[in-house]
């Protein structure tokens, strides 16, 4: 097949595309092909993806026991909303963790939040919401108004009744305070914000298990228990954005897992359709049925999108990703704080699970994005895609397919090292 050429294609998007959407590299590939943990340019090169679309490829590219069911589905039926009645979406409500029984299908994680958002103001007749600092939830206007990062909130006027609790970031704790004395004096600070910012029952606390666009920002262990009884004392709800974290990727089918809490709605998408658009919020069932005036979404839970699902979590469970994605994360955590030893520009090492961060800074620990942007740049030429995230866009982020390999593992971690020893970075 003849491609036209990245240029040709950058300079389309120029035309015709919002401004608002970019593109990583300099000299960026053009992608034509994937295959499980691997991407393919319109050359041919071939390029180990360590960032899975951003966690939503967790079962690989073009994964040929999903792709399967899926053309079987659309072979005899695509399409009729979910307003007249299919079996898929009912199969795939039926796989929710702990008192989470309800579901409502969509086709994004924006849609998600949205709509966990609305169920947490119907079920508490409240309208005010608590996020936290540095969380990003979405695109339209109220899930951007919860959206704690500058660059995603590009909407000068955001939604009133919203407050904004520090985030449990610890390498730069926001409240200036050390991990090993500070007694979660940022969870503590819901309660300041509700007593003192709120009218006393704000509807819900939003935030994601594993703050994914902030850094890879891990949450102390008994930060999300002590947030609970903090919102259970005012009658507040807790909402679990899992749209990045979901399916496996931290080593449990969901982060929030990993914190032993369970939230009381909780949003989906990403590796859920393993490339295929579809999300859900998922609750108890005294909250859910407190939804009762006429929803429906067009596209959610369409009998593809469905099928999808399905088949991806029978691929998590007959290849026991999460049990890959816990091995090679620790792989690559151990591998990744070797190389902070020799090359301190490698300010902090953190995640859980396949999810990793390692965010590249200055000795005065200014972030050092310029170096992180070059050494992305680097892993492209020699075959190896990895992400960058974090408020100053200074996180190595590793998102790959739960698929990867040790020997992938191994061959990306000493990409690193070659190219910081030929950078002479300290």
């Amino acid at each position: 097949m003849k491609y036209i050429g990245a240029q040709k294609i950058i300079d389309k998007k120029r035309e015709y595309i919002m401004p608002c959407l970019g593109h990583f590299y300099a000299d960026p590939p053009q992608f034509v092909r994937g295959d499980m943990q691997y991407l393919f340019d319109a050359n041919g090169k071939k390029y180990l993806d360590c960032y899975a679309g951003v966690s939503v490829i967790n079962c690989g590219h073009c994964n040929p026991f999903i792709t399967e069911r899926m053309i079987e589905q659309i072979k005899t039926l695509q399409h009729v909303c979910n307003i007249y009645l299919t079996e898929n979406f009912v199969n795939l409500a039926e796989v929710t963790p702990g008192d989470l029984q309800k579901s409502f299908f969509c086709s994004t994680g924006t849609e998600a939040n949205e709509g966990a958002l609305l169920l947490a103001s119907i079920y508490t007749k409240s309208s005010e919401f608590i996020a936290l600092q540095s969380g990003l939830h979405g695109r339209t206007k109220l899930t951007m108004s919860l959206t704690g990062i500058g660059m995603w909130r590009t909407d000068p006027n955001p939604v009133g009744g919203i407050n904004f609790a520090p985030n449990p970031y610890c390498y730069r704790c926001p409240l200036g305070k050390c991990r090993e004395t500070c007694d979660l004096a940022c969870a503590d600070k819901v309660e300041t914000i509700i007593q003192t910012a709120t009218s006393g029952r704000p509807a819900a606390l939003i935030a994601e298990s594993i703050q994914g666009n902030a850094g890879i920002v891990v949450p102390p262990k008994n930060y999300f228990k002590r947030v609970k009884e903090i919102l259970n004392k005012y009658g507040a709800l807790l909402i679990v954005d899992e749209v990045q974290t979901g399916f496996a990727r931290t080593g449990k089918m969901f982060a929030i897992e990993n914190f032993d809490v369970t939230p009381d709605i909780m949003s989906v998408a990403k590796a859920l359709g393993n490339g295929q658009p579809i999300s859900a919020f998922i609750s108890t069932k005294k909250i859910a049925d407190t939804y009762t005036r006429p929803g429906a979404s067009t596209l959610g839970g369409n009998p593809v999108s469905s099928t999808a699902g399905l088949a991806v979590l029978d691929y998590i469970a007959e290849k026991n990703l999460m049990d890959n994605a816990k091995a090679r994360g620790e792989q690559l955590m151990r591998g990744l704080k070797l190389l902070q030893k020799k090359f301190p520009i490698i300010g902090d090492v953190r995640g859980l699970g396949l999810m990793v961060g390692a965010e590249f800074v200055h000795a005065d620990k200014s972030p050092a994005f310029k170096e992180l942007d070059a050494l992305l740049e680097a892993l492209k030429n020699l075959g190896f895609i990895v992400g960058k995230n974090g408020v100053g866009r200074n996180v190595l982020a590793f998102q790959p397919p739960l698929v990867i390999t040790a020997q992938d593992i191994d061959d990306v971690l000493n990409a690193i090292e070659i190219i910081l020893e030929r950078n002479n970075y300290e």
